[in-house]
């Protein structure tokens, strides 16, 4: 995610308790008595039970990483000198202008590129809108390192298309910002066909009426209803950009940047205390950047009107193909990066003997792990996907439907957005901080299994709770008043109705879980032991040993792994939904 698209400012809930206390509709005495002495208790130890949980998965490990980046290598507090060490290091002001200048390029070519794909998938009248809108989608289910490693099979040293850069690299900004682009292209998609979904025909109307064109209509209509959800997507990507690992790792050459230096510092040097510097550092662009979206999204929600008239795109022969060649354009050139490393994991010797071949299948034989790392991706993807589906459930659940521990609740919603303004990489580095302590209870979990899923759950954490906070939002308070009314405790209404009924946001966010983990480097890039290497991280240390074809093989493994599980998921809920849903068809 991508994953921010969705996110509410903290506190902008509205509990359905408050709700049916405003409109004084109460349960009887009896009840309220029971409510107080049992119900609240228990409700009392699920709220602070998860917000524990949360405390210990993601602001604990957040706390150590700062706390840790004011303490010299030998573990005694040294103020600021890990920060002017860290600045007074050369190359520290290139680090921090590429991660920048890099960054903001990638996510301005990014949403410039997407805004025209996402205006003729919504707003024309071109053939197969929806295909290309599933095409473009693709990527997500893809790691970043897939992009990074057709970028060089096409633009390498042995590049089918070197030619093109006129004797120029592809190691370095171009590669970092091509490679950028094309993993960060679906996320901005979405965004913006959101933005562009909804649109007011009476503008669109009065502007014809006054003489303007089409493209006076696009510039002083589309495009100012359209500047929030362009700065949104734009800040989505910048994020996106700046806190990634993979990209730059394969394929930025010697381009020093802030995730690059992150992880030089803790697996080149075992200087956890200045990597923690390096990660603090990289939280601020990050922080600001969340904020920022949080601001720009709570104005654009308040500039939506109840009296706009739905927009239906109209005929336009010239601009509806001028689009569809743009779209085309666009998906086969995303179709065409993502194929050319299946392809190179399938021939024998790129480019030389094109003959298919799966001998670079045979991960035994390489760095990375083997199978076994293949195996466990699988096993944490499918643990994660469990385990954050509910347990993001739950956390929804708390924080907008029961009465009672206001202020808890409160806490509970803020922890559970908290990641979204922590990259991966600052956060698996905390893990290490907080979990490898010898005076930590839980330091049994640090090199098993449980911490990756447990890492893994954290990272992807907000945008679920938000979802289904948003899905347990849209049920009408009546269903707790009849509840009260008839006793029936809490957690009756939450296994009879609530979980029912928002089954189809729970499979989603199950969905989302199992995609990202598979996908996902730079939270578990520093967690892993010998004996749980992943699938990803299996790529890192391929290209690492200069096995780019085998390295192809795995990324396009979990590829097809991501897909083939996202596809098992919309079949579980389809048939969940028609055991459990008859009631949305009547």
């Amino acid at each position: 995610m991508d994953a921010s698209s969705s996110a509410l400012p903290v506190g902008s809930y509205a509990p359905a308790a408050e709700s049916r206390r405003q409109q004084g509709s109460g349960p009887a005495t009896p009840r309220q008595t029971r409510f107080f002495h049992w119900e609240k208790l228990w409700l009392g130890a699920l709220v602070l039970g998860l917000l524990g949980a949360l405390l210990v998965a993601i602001a604990l490990p957040v706390g150590a990483l700062l706390g840790h980046s004011f303490v010299s290598a030998d573990g005694k507090f040294s103020g600021l000198a890990q920060y002017l060490a860290y600045a007074q290091t050369p190359g520290v002001g290139q680090s921090l202008f590429n991660s920048l200048w890099l960054s903001a390029f990638s996510s301005t070519l990014c949403v410039a590129l997407a805004y025209g794909y996402a205006y003729g998938v919504m707003r024309s009248c071109m053939p197969l809108a929806k295909l290309f809108r599933a095409i473009a989608l693709v990527p997500l289910l893809a790691p970043s390192l897939l992009m990074a490693i057709s970028l060089i099979y096409l633009f390498g040293a042995q590049g089918l298309l070197k030619s093109w850069l006129l004797g120029g690299t592809a190691y370095g900004p171009f590669g970092i910002i091509l490679g950028s682009v094309l993993w960060t292209f679906p996320h901005a998609l979405m965004i913006l066909c959101t933005t562009l979904a909804s649109g007011d025909a009476r503008l669109y109307e009065a502007a014809a009426t006054l003489g303007a064109g089409r493209w006076r209509s696009f510039c002083q209509v589309t495009l100012p209803a359209s500047r929030y959800g362009l700065m949104i997507a734009w800040i989505v990507v910048f994020v996106l950009v700046v806190t990634d690992f993979g990209v730059p790792k394969v394929i930025g050459g010697n381009t020093q940047m802030l995730a690059t230096d992150i992880y030089k510092q803790v697996i080149g040097q075992q200087n956890l205390s200045m990597g923690a510097v390096v990660a603090m550092l990289l939280l601020v662009p990050a922080g600001l950047a969340f904020a920022a979206e949080r601001h720009l999204r709570a104005r654009q929600a308040a500039a939506m009107s109840v009296r706009a008239v739905p927009l239906v795109p109209q005929p336009c022969a010239p601009l509806d193909r001028a689009l569809l060649v743009y779209c085309s354009l666009m998906a086969l050139a995303l179709l065409a990066v993502m194929g050319t490393a299946v392809l190179a994991s399938l021939v024998s010797f790129w480019p030389y003997n094109l003959s298919l071949s799966f001998k670079h299948y045979q991960f035994d034989l390489m760095d990375g792990g083997g199978w076994a790392s293949y195996a466990n991706s699988l096993t944490m993807a499918a643990a994660t996907a469990v385990i954050g589906a509910l347990l993001s459930f739950l956390s929804a659940y708390l924080v907008a439907k029961p009465a009672g521990w206001d202020r808890a609740r409160q806490w509970l919603h803020a922890v559970a957005t908290l990641p979204m303004a922590v990259p991966g990489l600052a956060l698996g580095l905390g893990y290490i901080l907080f979990f490898n302590a010898s005076s930590n209870p839980l330091h049994f979990l640090y090199g098993s299994m449980g911490i990756l899923v447990l890492c893994s759950v954290a990272h992807f954490f907000s945008v679920a709770h938000i979802t289904q906070l948003t899905a347990l939002q849209q049920l009408d308070a009546e269903y707790e008043r009849v509840a009260d009314s008839m006793g029936l405790p809490f957690w009756t209404l939450l296994w009879r109705v609530h979980l029912p009924v928002c089954l189809p946001a729970v499979m989603q966010v199950a969905g989302y879980f199992f995609v990202n983990a598979m996908t996902t480097v730079s939270a578990v890039v520093f967690l892993y032991s010998p004996e749980t290497t992943l699938a990803s991280v299996a790529v890192l240390a391929m290209d690492d040993a200069g096995d780019i074809a085998p390295a192809a093989a795995m990324a396009t493994l979990i590829f097809a792994t991501a897909a083939a599980g996202r596809l098992l998921i919309a079949l579980l809920d389809a048939w969940l939904q028609r055991r459990t849903q008859h009631w949305r068809q009547r």
